[in-house]
């Protein structure tokens, strides 16, 4: 019962409708993917308010109150080392973030926790290969 809540109250999936300059976002459901596939969880979880390319331009992005982060810059904003833990802890809903946990951000951890049905193992791996491939698409600013 929990499971299903907490599946049926993430906003993951957005539909939109353009009427003049407004958006509408619509929560939808969260789908389960590949735990394995870093791409395919960052397409389906995060590309609609980060963008594709990662630069917080998805097509939610106008919608927000807070624009989504670059996560292209995560590492030149630290110094040329990629925050691994801070980006982890962010998703798993440990991290102190305005918004990740709010309602423009679902808290990953939880969500990946029914959709993993428990399996804690599963949960790191998810976050893990999310994280690497957010790692991936660093750029030098």
């Amino acid at each position: 019962m929990l499971r299903s809540m907490i599946l049926t109250a993430a906003v993951t999936t957005f539909v939109f409708a353009a009427a003049a300059s407004d958006v509408v976002i619509k929560p939808g459901p969260t789908s389960p993917t590949s735990a394995t596939s870093g791409q395919e969880m960052y397409r389906a979880y995060c590309s609609s308010c980060h963008g594709l390319d990662g630069k917080g331009n998805g097509p939610a992005a106008p919608a927000m109150k807070r624009m989504p982060t670059d996560l292209t810059t995560l590492t030149a904003d630290n110094h040329g080392k990629f925050p691994e833990l801070h980006v982890y802890a962010t998703i798993q809903g440990d991290g102190n973030s305005p918004v990740h946990g709010s309602k423009d951000m679902p808290v990953w951890g939880g969500l990946f926790q029914g959709m993993s049905h428990g399996n804690t193992a599963e949960v790191q791996l998810r976050i893990s290969n999310l994280v690497a491939y957010i790692k991936g698409l660093q750029t030098s600013k």
